[in-house]
């Protein structure tokens, strides 16, 4: 996995290469401290993700875009401080694949870089909170890069769901998958707002019509265990 960090802020580059020194094997082929170093970067180095904070000094959000059309084959995941749902789907609109805040544990940052490098999407907790307080759908913000199918669900997405649909609990799933508690609680918000569902139903229908289970392995959690 080959990385570009774009910030502007030395301590949080800093931060970034040693989460992913330590904690997974990952090449940082560069680091930017502008969008006109970046561009030059992936310019002269191969990358599978780019980690960036458009909002930081020297970058914007137009940047996404020249990353997108110049260089499809990159993912991007933005890290940044807290945004405003506008700002977030702007962000999303102009190519970002997947986003967290620089305050969410090192477990997500970890998911989502994995994901990401994957290329597949991955939310936090707390984007998806935002985006959803202001009655928006993952699933309604047009981005043609992001999938050719209505919903694009990951492969762990696609075991969290079976096992939802099992009756496993949250604390259940995370035993299995060697995640924690709050990664898998993390995963079912973001499937739920991919899916545009509320409740566990929800993702046991949507697993039923897409095959994933049969439909006599019906088992419903309480919403307790479910949330």
């Amino acid at each position: 996995m080959k990385l570009v960090i774009a910030d502007s802020s030395d301590l949080t580059r800093l931060g970034i290469r040693s989460l992913l020194r330590q904690e997974m094997n990952a090449d940082v082929v560069g680091e930017a401290h502008s969008s006109k170093e970046l561009m030059e970067l992936l310019s002269s180095f191969e990358a599978d993700v780019v980690v960036i904070d458009y909002t930081s000094s020297g970058f914007d959000i137009d940047v996404l875009t020249k990353i997108r059309t110049e260089f499809p084959k990159v993912n991007i995941l933005a890290i940044t401080p807290e945004q405003s749902a506008q700002v977030l789907v702007d962000a999303l609109r102009s190519g970002v694949t997947s986003y967290v805040k620089k305050d969410c544990s090192l477990t997500e940052i970890i998911d989502a870089i994995t994901e990401t490098a994957k290329g597949d999407k991955f939310f936090c907790g707390q984007i998806l909170e935002t985006i959803q307080v202001a009655n928006l759908k993952l699933e309604d913000i047009e981005i043609d890069a992001l999938s050719c199918d209505s919903v694009l669900i990951s492969k762990r997405e696609s075991e969290i769901i079976v096992l939802i649909s099992e009756g496993f609990t949250n604390t259940q799933i995370a035993e299995k998958l060697f995640l924690s508690s709050h990664t898998v609680n993390t995963h079912r918000k973001n499937i739920m707002s991919k899916l545009g569902v509320k409740n566990t139903a929800g993702i046991v229908m949507y697993a039923v019509k897409m095959n994933l289970i049969s439909p006599n392995k019906f088992l419903f959690t309480s919403e307790s265990e479910s949330l």
